[in-house]
């Protein structure tokens, strides 16, 4: 077996050597390992891996039992995951640090801090285009929404600019997800279903 002329190019200038029997080695691999960081949003509703494999009808596979959540993608694709690997992953999105915000709102989300003064009160992300003035993305606070009796209450949308309180604040979270509820709502009314002996049974 012979690799293409690309790797052979690449492998020899990064160390010099047969680039096959290097690359199948792992040499090359282990010079180019770099770190990474994931950001996604996903619902999850706590759910043990007994339950979701009775509730879906299908076996998860490994060996984790016991507590955990069922995970719903942005594609719709439900799975299950064990609690500590989920927690390790993943963080309430009513609770968010500033970073975590930031990477929401470039995903289109809303968010506000619960410590703020005024219900209604949200930030997001404005991305310039062809008929925009700015020519660079940036983050605007909007209280049209505010919820106040005071008529003189400025209700606006204006750029922003996190405080230094702002920024190393642990109380983000994303705003506007009434479907979330619902949706706890229905899973845990099919969870009290299974609970439920089956009708026509008897002891």
């Amino acid at each position: 077996m012979t690799c293409g002329w690309a790797w052979n190019w690449i492998v020899r200038r990064k160390i010099g050597a047969d680039s096959c029997q290097h690359f199948a080695s792992g040499i090359f691999l282990r010079m180019e390992n770099i770190m990474f960081i994931g950001v996604k949003i996903v619902e999850a509703v706590p759910m043990t891996r007994e339950t979701f494999e009775a509730l879906h009808g299908r076996n998860v596979g490994g060996d984790k039992m016991g507590d955990g959540y069922e995970v719903e993608y942005d594609n719709g694709y439900k799975a299950w995951s064990p609690k500590d690997v989920f927690d390790a992953a993943y963080r309430a999105t009513n609770g968010m640090t500033f970073g975590l915000t930031i990477e929401a709102l470039r995903m289109g989300k809303k968010a506000a801090r619960a410590g703020w003064n005024g219900k209604g009160i949200h930030i997001e992300l404005q991305v310039p285009d062809t008929h925009s003035k700015m020519s660079s993305p940036y983050i605007f606070i909007d209280t049209t929404g505010l919820q106040t009796s005071n008529p003189d209450a400025p209700k606006s949308r204006v750029p922003w600019l996190a405080s230094q309180t702002d920024m190393l604040a642990e109380d983000w979270q994303i705003v506007e997800f009434p479907w979330v509820s619902k949706r706890v709502a229905i899973q845990k009314e099919k969870i009290e279903a299974l609970k439920q002996p089956q009708r026509g049974l008897t002891a």
